[in-house]
């Protein structure tokens, strides 16, 4: 059963968890590999990404134990090993193990990473960054070589923001010789909660959460036990299923903190909320009201994570608007199978322009990529009528149990 089957129409009233984060808990698996000794991950999400990562991370020498949402990695055994083609072909997180191994084992040989179809996202900017450390890089049909004895500081200017390309070169540069400069370098929370780990194992990082992360390397990091956050996207994925269907949600250990231009951009929307000590309350008495106008960015601004699911709201709110999409030039991937829901959008460029749909219509649509699935599921909440989901592998991606947390937020849903 590779599908989820949606029955429209019904207002949303209940309580759900929020996972760990899978962007943060990603990187952090990656940094185990520079700790000799086993490190402690609690609340790691049960997603087929992290599945994936713990492969790779098995295929190199690592033990790996899970029990539950608490991983524990043993690297003591490190070796280059073989990487499962498979895992590596369908991960793009799978680059951010190249700056890890370097630093540890001082060679990598790997076939070019894989992913959601949402954009180019070519890793030439990774290598060249790392041949700055002094990384021998060899490219090949289908995949490259890396080499390097120690890897040195360097300053990076990059010529672009790029969240890999930022967790890679932390990787690379906490056990590095000297003193790494990264400018400008992502702010994500997910990057912030990267070099809070390694902090915490030893590292010399300053600048934690801003522009320009300066990284004094050390000789050595030890092990430690690591909380994983909560999970911003998912807690986004959940807001925006409440706007479309209406009702009255808490959503628990929602990470209010990190999601200001979402919640601003939900209350312009019409969505009441309230962050607590421990989640958030979201009230839609009403279909959404409809923006002139959002466009995506680079952390703080609006997640291009959340883009396709804030496009399901503004094309059920009865109101004219358009997406600027300025992150992945393949993120409108979802707008052919909203259109066979009834919605009116036409996508020019990296603009989709929304016209003034009132009601969505139950249809069998195909998942493409992971948030797109998970927007379209949402986009069925909304309409009137059952509604399919095939392809529910790309959403496991990124969500433990999407259908249990949808029924627990009162919808009615089922595999299919």
């Amino acid at each position: 059963m590779d599908a989820i089957r949606i029955y429209g129409g019904k207002c949303l009233d209940g309580q759900t968890g929020i996972q760990g984060s899978k962007n943060a808990s990603l990187p952090v698996l990656a940094a185990t590999l520079l700790i000799k000794g086993t490190c402690e991950i609690e609340n790691c999400p049960e997603i087929s990404d992290v599945y994936h990562m713990l492969r790779l991370l098995e295929s190199l020498g690592c033990r790996v134990m899970r029990e539950g949402t608490l991983v524990r990695v043993n690297t003591e055994h490190l070796s280059e090993g073989d990487m499962p083609a498979d895992s590596v072909g369908v991960m793009r997180s799978s680059i951010m193990l190249l700056g890890a191994l370097l630093a540890r084992v001082g060679s990598v040989d790997m076939d070019y990473p894989g992913g959601c179809v949402i954009g180019a996202r070519p890793i030439n900017l990774h290598l060249q960054s790392l041949r700055k450390m002094g990384v021998a890089i060899e490219e090949r049909e289908g995949g490259f070589s890396a080499r390097a004895s120690r890897l040195k500081g360097a300053v990076h200017q990059l010529p672009l923001i790029s969240v890999g390309v930022t967790e890679n070169l932390i990787l690379a540069a906490v056990l590095a010789e000297g003193t790494t400069v990264i400018e400008p370098a992502a702010r994500e929370p997910e990057i912030q909660t990267l070099c809070e780990f390694l902090k915490q194992a030893g590292a010399d990082i300053v600048g934690i959460g801003s522009d320009r992360l300066t990284i004094h390397g050390v000789d050595r990091l030890f092990p430690v036990h690591f909380r994983i956050p909560a999970d911003r996207i998912v807690a986004g994925t959940y807001l925006t299923a409440c706007m479309c269907a209406g009702g009255r949600i808490f959503l628990q250990d929602a990470p209010c903190h990190h999601m200001a231009s979402v919640l601003s951009k939900a209350a312009e929307m019409g969505a009441e909320l309230s962050c607590e000590p421990d989640g958030m309350l979201v009230m839609c008495r009403a279909k959404p009201a409809g923006c002139e106008r959002l466009c995506t960015g680079c952390y703080p601004d609006f997640p291009t994570d959340l883009q396709s699911l804030f496009m399901v709201a503004m094309a059920v709110s009865g109101r004219a608007g358009q997406i600027e999409e300025t992150v992945f030039e393949n993120r409108f991937r979802i707008v052919p199978e909203l259109v066979k829901m009834g919605a009116d959008i036409t996508v020019m460029g990296n603009r989709a322009y929304i016209g003034s749909t009132q009601r969505l219509q139950g249809a069998i649509v195909q998942a493409e990529e992971l948030r797109g699935g998970a927007a379209l599921t949402v986009a069925a909440l909304a309409a009137d009528g059952t509604s399919i989901v095939t392809n529910r592998h790309y959403i496991d991606r990124g969500y433990e149990d999407i259908v249990s947390d949808l029924r627990e937020l009162g919808a009615e849903v089922e595999l299919a």
